[in-house]
């Protein structure tokens, strides 16, 4: 087995990931109990936290179904401890997205780890691989929705509920950004082992700024109206209307002026 090689210290889960999970945990109560003084901080913690701990399973799972697939080099690199700071990128694959969030609400996908693709054998493998970051996504949006789609909101308090709401927004657009067949992003890594060579060749010079241009696209008045549009009737499906993910938002965003419409706080 490939994880053989592997050193337990490789496995060894990070404290930093740890410590972030706990501020995620602590903040997500003093969202449920109402704790905090300023619940529009303690939201802004809770999904900042969740966030980041999305990222890092994001790119832990690219990590772990390549360790599986024959790259046994990913131990060595860290990838395997969930520690942010032992990423590709550590700009791309945290700190960048979680500036959209704060600055605009959309789940941005990171940069991937680096994976050594001439240790592992079969298209599957590596499509798989590609796949495996934002499958995390989908997984982690379905958790946060499943409240909804089971209604089972009795008792669940409001600023809990919409911290949910918008936690689910960011895992839905990272999820269908990255799923694009645009080159760096998972999407085109998902197809790249089944074009010819040539198809190949042409189009690895846009990879570096594959991201780049779907940011500049995503300015596009038009095209952003239509990909919320997307956005918003996946989320409808999952049981989440505009006006949770808004006031969701809303509470995010404490250092703007509340909007009284969501109840906030209540």
């Amino acid at each position: 087995m490939t994880t053989a090689t592997t050193r337990h210290s490789d496995r060894r889960v990070s404290p930093v990931f740890l410590g972030i999970v706990a501020v995620m945990a602590v903040t997500g109560w003093a969202t449920w109990t109402g704790f905090a003084e300023q619940p529009g901080i303690a939201v802004f913690l809770f999904v900042t936290a969740a966030w980041i701990v999305s990222l890092c399973l994001h790119e832990y799972a690219h990590a772990r179904t390549a360790l599986h697939s024959g790259d046994i080099s990913i131990g060595a690199k860290g990838y395997l401890t969930l520690n942010p700071l032992k990423y590709t990128h550590a700009l791309l694959s945290i700190v960048l997205p979680v500036l959209f969030v704060i600055m605009g609400g959309i789940g941005l996908p990171g940069g991937a780890v680096w994976i050594e693709r001439s240790r592992i054998q079969g298209r599957w493998k590596h499509s798989l691989i590609s796949a495996a970051g934002p499958l995390t996504n989908v997984l982690f949006a379905v958790v946060c929705t499943a409240p909804f789609w089971l209604d089972a909101l009795d008792g669940v308090p409001a600023d809990f509920r919409f911290a949910l709401a918008f936690l689910a927004l960011l895992q839905v657009t990272a999820a269908l950004l990255n799923f694009l067949p645009v080159p760096g992003l998972d999407g085109y890594g998902v197809l790249e082992p089944w074009l010819s060579y040539k198809i190949r060749q042409q189009v690895e010079p846009l990879a570096p700024f594959g991201l780049l241009l779907v940011i500049a696209i995503l300015w596009i008045p038009a095209v952003n109206s239509v990909f919320f549009d997307v956005i918003d009737t996946l989320l409808r499906g999952l049981g989440i209307d505009e006006i949770s993910t808004y006031c969701g938002q809303n509470l995010f965003r404490f250092w703007t002026e509340t909007d009284q419409f969501c109840g906030v706080g209540s």
